[in-house]
């Protein structure tokens, strides 16, 4: 019983649309209302509902989105983020991808290329990539915690160009440096001749589970045309989280 007065609450408020007080909850459940308020407070302190702005009146909580989140599929990501995708693709004319943080490691998930025949464009292919070597997987663990990076660090860095940076010390900085810029970058780390860009997608509180980045032919992706890049995409990267995160909370 206790159990599915929570969930009643819960659903309740995920359809309500705005931010709920107990006071409307108890009034429209017809709890009692000290039994009201211990069921909101039990939800709050367990981060399954969120105080909006201190007001005392709550919507759905980071934890149950970051749960929903967690439990969409890579089809359901896509489904929601590859509209905006491809209009960047297209606008960028540049191959654009989506990566996704899960297991320890970080996947490209989705890619989309220019719509111009008459522009090369490089795909990148799906599947894992190196943490410290690809712009979308440096961009998620720049904003990661630091226990987490540090792990990065102490493990197997590879060197799969010359460009490749293995030392410690060297991608420490270069973490820093991507929080403050807000976006990552590979210059033929791990293929000669390839270069990408990837900016962070934050999911509200629960920090950067996604990244979306662009790649392309050194002799396209220079040090000037990176930086632009990773402006534009930091935009995208707005758009795309509140996509995901209608997508999320619609199933909650």
């Amino acid at each position: 019983m206790h159990l599915e007065r929570l969930v009643a609450i819960l659903e309740m408020i995920a359809v309500a649309g705005r931010p709920v007080s107990a006071a409307e909850m108890q009034k429209a459940t017809g709890l009692p209302k000290p039994t009201c308020y211990r069921l909101f407070q039990t939800l709050q302190e367990h981060r399954l509902i969120d105080d909006h702005e201190g007001t005392s009146r709550f919507v759905i909580g980071e934890r149950l989105i970051r749960i929903a989140l967690l439990g969409k599929s890579d089809v359901d990501v896509r489904r929601a983020s590859a509209p905006l995708l491809k209009s960047a693709a297209i606008e960028f004319r540049e191959t654009v991808f989506l990566s996704r943080f899960r297991s320890g490691q970080v996947e490209i998930i989705h890619v989309e290329v220019p719509d111009d025949p008459t522009q090369a464009y490089i795909y990148p292919g799906l599947g894992a990539r190196p943490m410290h070597a690809c712009s979308c997987s440096k961009a998620i663990a720049a904003f990661a915690e630091p226990e987490f990076r540090e792990a990065i660090l102490s493990g197997s860095l590879k060197q799969y160009t010359e460009q490749t940076k293995t030392s410690p010390e060297t991608l420490r900085a270069e973490f820093s440096s991507i929080v403050e810029r807000g976006f990552a970058e590979c210059d033929q780390e791990i293929e000669v001749g390839v270069a990408s860009v990837a900016a962070p997608i934050t999911i509200g509180n629960i920090g950067a589970t996604f990244s979306v980045g662009a790649v392309g032919p050194i002799r396209r992706f220079d040090t000037q045309y990176r930086a632009e890049l990773g402006q534009r995409l930091k935009q995208l990267a707005e758009r795309i989280s509140g996509a995901i995160q209608l997508c999320s909370v619609a199933d909650v």
